[in-house]
Formats: structure tokens, sequence, C-alpha cells
């Protein structure tokens, strides 16, 4: 049985997050972004498949050519996990400061002694 991939899979890779930032304000097709690459256009069509089951893409075929377009909107998944540890590191920031001032303060207090 096959899983279904998701947004994680597909960004875990850096080729894949380069596709994406490349496509991300024009669409363009399958040779236009194997051009920006070091590896074969095979290559380039799978990290393409897995951003397309990702729904991170949508692929158009437009005559001959298969045009890709990037969906960022559905990357909202990643931001909201990401979110949760952004308000846990800020907390513990928050509580680092805090105790920072209360050292620094108490450095003061015994050199005014």
């Amino acid at each position: 049985m096959e899983t279904r991939r998701d947004v994680f899979q597909a960004i875990a890779d850096p080729t894949r997050r380069a596709i994406l930032n490349l496509i991300s304000e024009n669409p363009r097709n399958l040779n236009a972004i194997a051009e920006n690459f070091d590896v074969t256009r095979q290559a380039i069509s799978l990290h393409i498949k897995i951003l397309n089951e990702c729904g991170l893409i949508e692929i158009n075929a437009i005559g001959r050519e298969r045009y890709c377009k990037a969906h960022l909107e559905n990357l909202s998944e990643v931001s909201m996990w990401v979110e949760q540890y952004r308000k846990h590191w800020e907390a513990k920031l928050d509580s680092l400061e805090n105790y920072l001032v209360k050292l620094k303060k108490q450095k003061n207090a015994t050199r005014r002694k």
C-alpha cells in the first residue's frame, strides 16, 4: 500500500525547496526548472512529482509543455507546526531574559554595598 506524501517530506529536500522558490513567483515549464539544477531532467521530474503529490505545485499542460505553478498556501501545515515551537522558545527566552535582568540587579546591588 502506497502512503500519501506530506508537505514535510516535500520540503525536507533542498532541491525541492529550491524548485518551490524558483516557481513561487512565476510558473515555469519543466525544462526551465531543470536548467537551474546540476542534476538530470529525470531527477527534476521526480522532485516535481513529489511536490505535486503533496499539493505544493500544480502541473498544467499547455500544448506539449508542462508548466508548474506553486501552491504555497499549502505550506500552512508547516507554518502551524513551527508556530507551536516558536511560542515555546519565546517563552523560554523571555524567562531567560527575566533571569538575566534579576542577576544584573543583584550584581548592581552588591556593587553599591
